[in-house]
């Protein structure tokens, strides 16, 4: 009669294996073990009912038999084996092909003893540790590597949005191709839209950090983010005719190029390889450009003033309600002198300590 085998979970630190066996209302179970070699029997419920179970396996490499500790619940038996010797295995059983019964127990991939299960939580994660061992066997045990849920929403984001900004260059460049420079009147219509869109998506990359989908701080990219809304929604937005003007083109110009060089960088981060040239356009790009791209922010802030001193858009005046008055020009004035020139100046000087950590002396695209 051929014997009956239970669900197995395994799992290992660097001093001991664990196995979880997935057997219900167990009330006498059987252990026997050499170096080894591992045997279990048990009557409990599993996969198939009501039934009497067991496993033997022949290991891998050896453990210390007399230690061997077990903990029996409702609903499944904990084995904990210590090894002999300190070390990783790359697999459990001395076999190449693994039997159907016998799963990896990947929640359980920690890098500390696991008899404390209070203190669980405080164990380091060999999936860090040992990214490469645990990615090959989930690939054995699952057909594909798992990604992380904030690793999949990541990727996703990031080429979104450089399908996005690649969409709005693409436009511009076959209209420029097409009219030459009386496409340019007709930028904003064509891609103000899509641009207004992705631009707004970006505040997600202010909240990723916060929430610790990536490194580094909130600060830089809430002050970059904003800038450009800034411009965006109230000198574009709210005067239309400054929507025709050549410096709306060259602006999205910039803007677009910063950002299809900096999405691809990140994509490439996230799947662990790096290509070089790519990683020095990202860290060196913003050298001419983002100069270029405050230009045509202050051109386009000093063409708005004259518009909002006619019209008095987003200017508040007495009397009002709240009892107090706000003057779109002078703000404006303000904005130019105290947060875009002081601004270039902080951004950069970040920008350059990120790149010369980043790249440091070399010259290379290497």
């Amino acid at each position: 009669m051929l014997s009956i085998s239970p669900f197995v979970y395994w799992a290992q630190t660097a001093e001991q294996i664990s196995l979880k066996i997935d057997l219900k209302d167990v009330k006498e179970y059987k252990i026997k073990s050499d170096n080894t070699k591992f045997n279990f029997s048990a009557s409990g419920v599993g996969a198939r009912g009501l039934q009497e179970y067991k496993f033997t396996l022949d290991l891998l490499n050896e453990i210390d038999h007399e230690k061997v500790k077990s903990i029996n619940t409702d609903n499944k038996v904990d084995i904990f084996i210590p090894k002999l010797k300190s070390g990783f295995w790359p697999r459990l059983i001395c076999q190449q092909q693994k039997p159907t019964w016998l799963k990896i127990d990947f929640d359980r991939w920690k890098s500390e003893d696991m008899d404390d299960e209070d203190e669980e939580e405080n164990h380091r994660n060999i999936m860090k540790d040992y990214p490469d061992m645990y990615d090959r066997l989930q690939k054995e045990e699952l057909g594909f590597r798992k990604e992380s849920l904030k690793k999949v929403y990541l990727i996703f984001y990031n080429l979104f949005q450089f399908v996005g900004f690649t969409y709005v260059l693409t436009v511009m460049g076959i209209r420029y191709y097409r009219d030459g420079e009386e496409s340019m009147p007709g930028t904003y219509e064509a891609v103000g839209n899509a641009f207004k869109f992705i631009q707004l998506l970006q505040y997600l990359e202010v909240m990723h950090p916060i929430f610790g989908y990536t490194k580094g701080g909130a600060l830089m990219p809430f002050i970059q983010v904003t800038g450009r809304n800034f411009i965006l929604f109230a000198m574009l937005e709210y005067e239309p005719r400054m929507l025709t003007k050549p410096v709306v083109f060259y602006l999205f110009i910039v803007w677009a190029s910063i950002e299809i060089v900096r999405y691809p960088y990140y994509l490439t981060q996230l799947f662990k390889f790096e290509i070089g040239i790519l990683t020095w356009l990202r860290y060196s790009m913003w050298i001419p450009l983002y100069p270029l791209g405050v230009l045509c922010e202050g051109i386009i802030i000093l063409r708005n003033i004259p518009y909002f001193e006619e019209t008095k858009r987003l200017s508040i005046e007495m009397p009002n309600k709240l009892n107090w008055t706000f003057h779109m020009p002078t703000f404006l004035y303000l904005y130019l002198t105290f947060l875009i020139l002081p601004g270039i100046i902080f951004i950069m000087s970040h920008m350059q300590k990120i790149r010369a950590k980043k790249l440091g002396r070399r010259s290379k695209f290497d």
